[in-house]
């Protein structure tokens, strides 16, 4: 089986699909792989790091879609490039199918077997492919160190000749990989820090990284089989709308991780509860890709609304090219020798495979992904 890796396009993308060091693990099973010229550049990894360890570099992406059997990517093809795959070869990225329609079509179209990494299940035995996980704890991470930069006051409790700076109380909305990260982070600069979730199963995680769980009284369960949050009814919506509004008034930065499915924002954070927070806080929106948890979130952007900046970065795994590359190609490794059959030296398309089905997206030239059907038809 031949792996390609494709260059990365998309403005701002600095991460590879493939580091040095998975190569290596993959040619010693008996996969052959080709890396497209200056794919790691921006990722601090040479051409030459990849050749030391026995992959093939190619000069175009045209020359290695026509020749390979699997294509990695980190973000999704563009229409372009997915009209290029070689006919009934098979790709493996973050699709977000619902949101790259006209890509998805270019692959079925080619009878390309997609997978997308964001569908694939959360089990057990999936959890060393979890992309979504791996980029989420960077986010975490990474959207507290902007706050902190942003805050014009102290994270941590300082004791000065001058009297005692309080520290900066930390809001964080949503206790998935993301939120827990930014919990831990923003514990370790110091901060006091509150958070939520719909989740009532989370609390013991909070509470475990220093945080205090605070939550709706309901009975309804927020988490799906999938392990992805869900919608709930209008009746604990107005609940937690008057838990969020009181947190965010009382507090100095806010980080928003809460995302349904796993790629859809529901708007948490009101207009009027902006205008009631206190001037100088920061709130750090990690939600922009899929839409933003604020409704004064401008996606991609930095904006000040009633004294309050409100940030909404996208794509922040992209800030850390090195570290975010490894875990991504770890993850994206682990997926492909899950079914590599290394004495057959074939790639085991097991469609009755739950891992398999889950990331499926399109086979045999059809859409074989249920929302993303549906998303089609009502396109």
């Amino acid at each position: 089986m031949k792996i390609a890796v494709l260059k990365e396009t998309q403005p701002g993308e600095r991460r590879v699909a493939l580091v040095p060091e998975s190569c290596k693990k993959l040619i010693g099973k008996g996969i052959e792989v080709a890396v497209e010229s200056g794919a790691g550049d921006s990722s601090y990894l040479t051409d030459d790091a990849y050749r030391q360890v026995g992959v093939t570099i190619g000069k175009d992406a045209k020359t290695l879609l026509a020749e390979a059997d699997l294509t990695l990517k980190v973000q999704p093809p563009t229409p372009e490039e997915a009209a290029l795959y070689r006919e009934g070869s098979m790709s493996l990225s973050t699709l977000l199918p619902s949101r790259n329609l006209e890509a998805i079509k270019r692959l079925a179209g080619r009878k390309v077997t997609a997978f997308s990494t964001d569908s694939i299940p959360r089990i057990t035995r999936a959890q060393s492919m979890d992309t979504l996980s791996s980029m989420s704890s960077i986010a975490g991470y990474k959207g507290v160190l902007m706050a902190a930069a942003a805050l014009p006051k102290y994270f941590p409790m300082f004791m000065t000749a001058a009297g005692t700076i309080f520290s900066a109380k930390v809001f964080v909305i949503g206790a998935g990989v993301a939120g827990l990260q930014a919990i831990a982070t923003a514990k370790r600069l110091g901060a006091s820090i509150t958070a939520t979730d719909t989740r009532k199963t989370v609390a013991e995680q909070i509470q475990s990284l220093g945080g205090k769980y605070v939550g709706v009284d309901s009975d309804e369960d927020a988490q799906t089989k999938s392990g992805y949050a869900k919608e709930l009814s209008a009746d604990f919506y107005q609940k937690q709308a008057e838990l969020i509004g009181q947190q965010c008034a009382a507090s100095d930065v806010v980080v928003t991780t809460a995302l349904i499915g796993g790629v859809k924002a529901p708007r948490l954070i009101t207009a009027d509860m902006v205008a009631k927070m206190q001037p100088g806080s920061i709130i750090v929106d990690l939600a922009a890709e899929g839409g933003g948890n604020c409704e004064l979130s401008k996606p991609g952007e930095t904006v000040v609304e009633h004294g309050v900046t409100i940030m909404a970065p996208l794509n922040l795994a992209a800030a850390m090219p090195r570290d975010a590359s490894t875990l991504f190609s770890r993850n994206l490794t682990s997926f492909v020798l899950a079914f590599w059959q290394e004495k057959e030296t074939r790639f085991n398309l097991d469609l009755e495979d739950e891992i398999i089905k889950g990331a499926m997206i399109t086979h045999g030239g059809e859409v074989t992904h249920g929302p993303t059907r549906e998303a089609l038809a009502k396109a």
